[in-house]
């Protein structure tokens, strides 16, 4: 059984599933859904639509270089089949699968790092806002700390007003 990768978003195409499309030189595109057929028809680059792999891997959403991806690139040697040697393989592919799950983890957990103090910073500013949502409205009336200071602001004097009723 051969899988496939999708040309657009490079997902995996089963037997069966998706779509094909062969140009007049022959070069074959296969897409896993209409959506990666039409956004191929209607020219748009895939390293610039956000939701596919290549924008993630150019923008550094996903890692790039590892050494558990050479195992996924398609060869089209033919080998002889040996029990041991498949038995082996799929012993590996499981143990391969592992380490990348936990490096694409590790990877993700260090490119949010850096996000833990602008979301303690939102996280404050919403809670100032829907403070009242939270404290009923007379504790605010006992408990003066759960107000926030009172801020004086000058309002300019209202002009005479220009617009005044007409008599006949």
């Amino acid at each position: 059984m051969r899988l496939e990768k999708c040309w657009f978003c490079s997902s995996t195409v089963y037997p069966g599933h998706g779509i094909q499309f062969v140009r007049n030189d022959a070069k074959v595109f296969r897409f896993c859904r209409s959506k990666c057929h039409k956004n191929f028809k209607m020219k748009r680059n895939p390293r610039k639509v956000k939701w596919t792999k290549a924008y993630r891997r150019l923008n550094g959403k996903d890692m790039t270089q590892d050494s558990t991806f050479e195992f996924e690139r398609k060869r089209n040697r033919p080998e002889r089949y040996d029990r041991n040697l498949a038995e082996n393989t799929l012993k590996a592919i499981k143990k391969i699968d592992k380490i990348r799950v936990a490096r694409e983890e590790r990877h993700h957990s260090q490119r949010m790092s850096g996000n833990r103090s602008k979301d303690l910073k939102e996280a404050a500013v919403e809670l100032e806002q829907g403070i009242h949502m939270i404290k009923a409205p007379l504790a605010f009336g006992q408990d003066q700390s759960l107000t926030l200071p009172k801020i004086q602001v000058r309002v300019s004097q209202p002009q005479a007003e220009k617009n005044q009723p007409m008599e006949e």
